[in-house]
């Protein structure tokens, strides 16, 4: 079985955010993060209206910092930001299905369908940063195109450290069965990805080669999970208490008036199979203010609120 270094949060776009990633670490302290998908160009460009591209990764390790592009020297530039910042790694984002990202900026799984771009990134970034690099990619774009094998023997010519794979193709997207691949004779390690959850997800996915195992949309409402496969761990006695720090850290990063929308699916998802769960997802789609999604929460699970 994997240990905890072998284990990895996986970058969810809107999801593994700094707050996000905070509440991982109060379950699992010594466990791969790595950060949301980061844009080459608003990085590079400091756009400052994307928190992410000023965050500081010190007390996060051990961190993988995630970017996306097309340029490779923009990515160059923004893998050595990242460094500079704290990362312990950088991943090069390969598999991203989402239009705006696969076809509309070549970037993310388009990566998959123009392996001589993809050298390049992987090349430039590389020789960016004294880090290590990996990238996260999928089976390939679509079923008559399943060339990944192409892709990571590019990755390691170009000195890339290790791999994520996901188990479907880009069309896809997350729906059908994740169908892991033998990658015994791979030339770099390889971490397993996608409908990850169990211990005996994890032993198939040793048995097939795989040097470790990426966790993402298990991590839904369970910030523990990587806990339960790391030690068997439980889930937290009161759940409420680790939404309302959630909560709290979500809004000391984002501020009140943007943190409160953008917490309600993380509300939702921490709710998702309790009684009365959609009475209280329909009442906290209509809070505007922290104080009253506070109370509705503690409501909810019975929690004490720390006035």
């Amino acid at each position: 079985m994997f240990s905890n270094n072998q284990i990895f949060a996986a970058p969810l776009a809107g999801i593994t955010d700094k707050p996000f990633r905070r509440v991982i670490r109060m379950f699992s302290p010594d466990c791969q993060l790595v950060t949301e998908m980061i844009s080459c160009h608003s990085l590079v460009e400091s756009h400052k209206n994307c928190p992410r591209n000023f965050d500081k990764y010190a007390d996060e390790s051990p961190i993988g910092a995630q970017i996306f592009g097309a340029v490779p020297e923009l990515m160059a530039d923004a893998a050595r930001i990242l460094a500079d910042a704290g990362a312990d790694w950088i991943d090069i984002n390969m598999g991203c299905p989402v239009p705006k990202v696969a076809t509309r900026a070549n970037a993310g799984a388009y990566l998959m369908r123009d392996h001589k771009l993809a050298g390049k990134i992987m090349d430039a970034v590389v020789r960016a940063v004294d880090i290590p690099v990996s990238i996260k990619t999928r089976l390939g774009w679509d079923d008559k195109h399943t060339d990944w094998r192409d892709l990571i023997n590019i990755a390691a010519d170009c000195g890339v450290q290790f791999a994520a794979l996901h188990g479907r193709t880009r069309t896809q997207g997350y729906l059908g069965k994740s169908m892991l691949p033998d990658v015994h004779d791979a030339p770099i390690p390889m971490v397993a990805n996608g409908d990850i959850k169990t211990v005996l997800d994890a032993e198939k996915a040793e048995n097939l080669g795989f040097s470790g195992i990426m966790i993402g949309r298990a991590l839904l409402g369970r910030p523990w999970a990587l806990a339960e496969l790391e030690s068997g761990a439980v889930v937290p006695d009161n759940v409420g208490e680790t939404v309302l720090k959630h909560l709290e850290y979500t809004i000391e990063y984002y501020g009140e008036r943007a943190a409160i929308p953008m917490f309600r699916k993380h509300a939702a998802w921490y709710s998702a199979g309790m009684p009365n769960s959609s009475e209280f997802r329909t009442r906290v789609n209509q809070i505007t203010k922290a104080a009253a999604l506070r109370d509705e929460i503690c409501k909810f699970w019975g929690c004490e609120l720390n006035k």
